[in-house]
């Protein structure tokens, strides 16, 4: 029961949807499932993985065994890995 609540907790996060760089070459996808997708130019699911949101904070581990963090300055700001990245 305890994982179904976690699961809808993830699913209601106020981050779930698409980070872009204002130059558009690094998109993530935070998806409702508690995984992400990114994309770095042409290079289209370039890094996938989990990632959990404590607070305004972000955790990343790619399936790859990188992690990774990030800090959401307002609701459209993503600061991660010395780029910023706005709500699309």
């Amino acid at each position: 029961m305890h994982q179904q609540t976690s699961e809808n907790a993830m699913q209601q996060h106020p981050y779930v949807g698409m980070w872009v760089t204002d130059d558009g070459r690094i998109r993530h996808e935070l998806l409702a499932n508690g995984r992400y997708d990114e994309a770095r130019g042409n290079r289209e699911s370039a890094y996938r993985g989990r990632y959990e949101v404590t607070g305004s904070h972000i955790e990343y581990w790619d399936d790859t065994g990188f992690t990774a963090d990030g800090d959401f300055v307002d609701g459209n700001t993503l600061h991660h890995g010395g780029m910023v990245f706005r709500r699309k």
